[in-house]
């Protein structure tokens, strides 16, 4: 049984592991850190989980961490877990659930100084197998999992000059503590564009199709009135004639050994609270535009999900383990 440590569990992506690794055959969480919540119980925080915890928030240091598990999820800010790191790594195999591992020298460039320097294996599991055998997992940005999936085989097989990511996101992705943008009345029957150009994941999917091949990448991103999911609209220009059977092909190639990858008409009702990433493909026969659909729940494919996706391949299960499970489609 491999067992389980959640350091800032009080949150959305912290609440979200409790709630998919309370079925996990191969899992036991022995402890939840909070420094706010100490000695509360996690199921009084997170109420869904009435009867399935009798665990209480700890205020505890790395080293007690360490002592409980095998394997620490840092489900804190950005910035915290660079703090956390390096008390844990000889101890314990750590999944950062931040972006303070993702992007390597170039975080500076995009979040501020870095006081952690060190390699950690991206966690996209269907472009990085390494990641079985990785100490620390930085677990991928929500927009750029839905994003860099929609785009990859394309990039990877040199047929990908220019691609424009038009995405939308629910609104658990800002986060548990209420903001402008999340305000109901600012978004209920809304659509609110931000960061237009300048949305620090860019950087991600820069980074991660860069790997694949060359190509030009532009980002922008929108809230909508939903409370999970991602849909990703990937307008990407080729520079071959090929047609969408020769593309679909090309995709179920790619992603054979994807157990998470289905193809699908996408819609958030068809992922949500599962560790689907739903994809279709259309070719533009007007011009040399391939239009890719991805649809993702941003709380599990984009955040705790692919953590314990992660997880499982680091502790050599399968990686659909305690994830196998339809949507909440309604």
């Amino acid at each position: 049984m491999i067992r389980v440590g959640i350091i800032g569990g009080s949150g959305y992506t912290g609440g979200e592991l409790l709630r998919l690794l309370v079925q996990h055959p191969e899992a036991e969480v022995t402890l939840v850190t909070s420094r706010a919540l100490a000695d509360i119980p996690v199921a009084d925080v997170h109420r869904y989980l009435k009867g399935f915890y009798d665990l209480r928030f700890v205020n505890a240091e790395a080293k007690s961490v360490a002592e409980a598990a095998d394997v620490v999820f840092l489900a804190v800010p950005h910035g915290a877990a660079m703090g956390l790191v390096p008390d844990l790594i000889d101890k314990v195999r750590i999944i950062d659930l931040s972006a303070d591992y993702r992007l390597g020298r170039h975080y500076e460039e995009v979040y501020g100084p870095h006081t952690d320097p060190r390699d950690a294996v991206y966690g996209l599991p269907e472009l990085h197998p390494e990641v079985a055998s990785a100490r620390l997992c930085a677990n991928p940005g929500c927009y750029p999992t839905g994003a860099i999936l929609a785009a990859a085989p394309l990039v990877k097989a040199g047929l990908a000059d220019h691609i424009v990511f038009d995405s939308k996101s629910g609104i658990s992705g800002a986060g548990a503590a209420p903001t402008a943008t999340s305000h109901y009345p600012n978004l209920a029957e809304n659509v609110v564009p931000y960061q237009l150009t300048r949305h620090r994941h860019k950087a991600e999917i820069v980074q991660e199709l860069a790997r694949l091949g060359t190509v030009a990448v532009d980002f922008t991103p929108h809230v909508i009135p939903s409370i999970r999911g991602i849909l990703t609209t990937a307008h990407i220009f080729v520079n071959e004639d090929l047609d969408s059977d020769q593309i679909r092909s090309l995709y179920g190639t790619f992603y054979a050994e994807s157990p998470f990858i289905r193809f699908n008409v996408p819609s958030l009702g068809s992922v949500r609270g599962t560790n689907f990433c739903d994809l279709f493909i259309e070719r533009d026969d007007a011009s040399n535009r391939v239009v890719v659909v991805s649809a993702i729940d941003n709380m599990v494919k984009g955040a705790s999900g692919q953590a314990i996706q992660n997880m499982n391949l680091m502790f050599g299960l399968d990686e659909t383990t305690g994830l196998w499970s339809p949507a909440l489609s309604l």
